[in-house]
């Protein structure tokens, strides 16, 4: 697919599903002052006036509205020692139970050792709402042995937590709107280096908070883990192209400079290992972060209840489990509501973007054990741009 102007890069086959909206935000975002080059992922999909699943490289100034609200959003994948073969379902939904409620004090310990004196210190090992989600996996193909981390298992449960920095990354969002709106800040100006030290706090609690997700899951398994590996797909870095010094925003897009990184599907569809390989400063050394919506979520129920119940999307093709109470949230993260994960997957390789390590498939899915209010950052109707997330992951 060819650029529509000339700084913009859409990683993109003749059969990646883009929706036209998205790529006019890419255009629109292109034309930023001060930004030199975007780049849209396979997974792009429309925000509130900035696009997700892209990356964005500006000079002397940067834009924390299209980092949004959720801060640090990202992936955690790590090996648990969970024997595969003996896994059910429906078992191990009972083992977990409900983990939407702050950590007991039993854990205060180890919050403080981990991340003290946070002011959303409650929110820690909390999943939140919308796209975010912890999922045991199991491996269905390995295609780069030599490749897989160091301690992978294939007999044993894989373990992939995607969430972020909760409400602290929504409150830094909405002061900053509140005080500058969305024109950006001067990257030598004090108000910038004040955004850039509460961004470094958002990131150290997000990661803090899929550390402890992890560890919360694990507990409740009475089993043990490794962390394989933890990106950012939200967040703001400084960066180098072309020979200039500038700012390298990422939005719903991965790091294709920190290793391996996980590219999950939808809950009802595989989940990719991949290596980045030597395309990627096409893509501003950036990756998708996943399949990437195709239906807004309001329009998710209208589409899809009159096919299917709430309990018969809670069982995916798999024939794994989606824990979801919320049944407007169940609707929302269908299946169907995304693209497919192979489509995302062929667009990178095809731009010689990554190598496949491994592929694979959900055994359980957690989303919420109860009501859950919040949505996650990476929606179709919530790039928190424009409407600051609430305090909910």
């Amino acid at each position: 697919m060819g650029n529509h102007i000339p700084n913009i890069s859409l990683i993109s086959t003749p059969d990646t599903w883009l929706e036209g909206n998205a790529v006019r935000q890419l255009e629109t975002t292109a034309r930023l002052p001060a930004m030199r080059r975007v780049a849209g992922m396979p997974d792009l999909h429309a925000g509130r006036g900035y696009p997700i699943g892209a990356a964005f490289f500006s000079v002397g100034r940067f834009y924390p509205a299209l980092i949004g609200g959720d801060i640090g959003c990202g992936m955690a994948f790590w090996q648990t020692a969970v024997p595969a073969a003996k896994s059910k379902p429906a078992k191990l939904a009972k083992q977990i139970g409900n983990i939407d409620a702050p950590l007991g004090g039993e854990w205060q310990a180890r919050i403080n050792e981990i991340l003290p004196d946070s002011p959303f210190q409650a929110a820690l090992g909390t999943i939140g709402g919308g796209n975010h989600f912890a999922e045991l996996q199991t491996v269905d193909t390995v295609y780069r042995t030599d490749l897989l981390p160091e301690n992978f298992r294939a007999d044993a449960l894989q373990l992939l937590v995607h969430s972020g920095s909760r409400g602290l990354g929504g409150d830094i969002l909405r002061r900053h709107v509140e005080a500058f709106g969305h024109q950006g800040l001067n990257d030598n100006s004090a108000d910038a280096q004040a955004y850039l030290a509460e961004h470094q706090s958002a990131l150290a609690f997000a990661r803090a908070n899929r550390l402890l997700i992890a560890e919360r899951i694990l507990h409740k398994l009475h089993s043990s883990g490794e962390c394989l590996l933890d990106v950012h797909h939200n967040f703001l870095e400084a960066a180098a192209f072309d020979g200039e010094a500038g700012w390298l925003h990422r939005k719903g897009a991965t790091p294709a400079d920190q290793g391996l990184v996980l590219v999950p599907g939808s809950r009802g569809d595989y989940s990719y290992l991949v290596a980045p390989a030597a395309g990627r400063e096409t893509a501003l050394r950036s990756l998708a972060h996943g399949a990437g919506r195709k239906w807004q979520r309001g329009e998710c129920k209208g589409r899809l209840s009159h096919k299917y119940s709430a309990d018969s999307l809670r069982r995916t093709a798999f024939g794994s489990l989606v824990v979801c109470a919320d049944k407007a949230l169940v609707y929302e993260e269908a299946p169907q509501a995304y693209k497919n994960i192979d489509s995302i997957i062929a667009a990178m390789h095809a731009h010689s973007l990554i190598e496949l390590v491994a592929r694979f498939k959900p055994v359980l899915t957690y989303k919420t054990g109860g009501e859950c209010a919040g949505q996650g950052d990476d929606d179709a109707n919530g790039s928190r741009a424009k409407q600051p997330e609430r305090s909910r992951r």
